[in-house]
């Protein structure tokens, strides 16, 4: 298994106080991929975490999701399945609205995205509120995959995400998190 370096991930990771709104401590992870060792470590972590795991897919979220799926995916050779805002996926699609921390958004994915017992994992920068990421789980539920993780970078437990994806029965994995900050 890949040995990766989580604090030298989590310093960096750049903070932004009250962005997008007052109170927020935003986490700007747009600096891992600014520093190579960094954006190396994380990616082989996540590349070596899934190898032979019968996965047919990776899923990855609109839109840094899809910067380190279609990576992940591409050093695991599999295919990429987007998950997508709406209304911009130009075949038939399912969607999920779903609450963020600053309000409301829907997803969608395309009705042929894979086929039922695909197993897969699901991508995404950063896990906060949780809503994004069971919206996601919800929808390749409804085309029948089996999830078997999801991953991201980060994790902000103090927000509730992660629990309320465990408690749905999803395993969730993230390099590093920031919690009580």
């Amino acid at each position: 298994m890949h040995s990766i370096d989580k604090d030298y991930i989590r310093n960096a990771i750049r903070t932004v106080p009250d962005w997008p709104q007052k109170g927020v401590m935003f986490r700007d992870i747009t600096t891992i991929f600014q520093d190579a060792k960094a954006l190396r470590g994380f990616l082989d972590a996540l590349i070596q975490r899934y190898m032979g795991r019968d996965l047919k897919f990776v899923a990855g979220l609109d839109a840094r999701g899809f910067l380190i799926g279609v990576t992940i995916a591409y050093g695991l050779n599999l295919p990429f399945v987007p998950i997508r805002k709406k209304g911009k996926l130009p075949y038939k699609t399912i969607s999920r609205s779903y609450e963020l921390e600053y309000g409301q958004e829907t997803i969608e994915i395309h009705i042929d995205a894979c086929k039922p017992g695909d197993r897969c994992i699901v991508v995404d920068d950063l896990i906060a509120t949780g809503g994004t990421m069971l919206a996601a789980c919800d929808l390749l539920k409804e085309l029948q995959a089996e999830i078997v993780e999801v991953a991201a970078i980060v994790d902000l437990p103090d927000l509730g995400g992660s629990k309320k994806i465990r408690d749905k029965g999803y395993p969730v994995f993230a390099i590093c998190e920031f919690e009580g900050e």
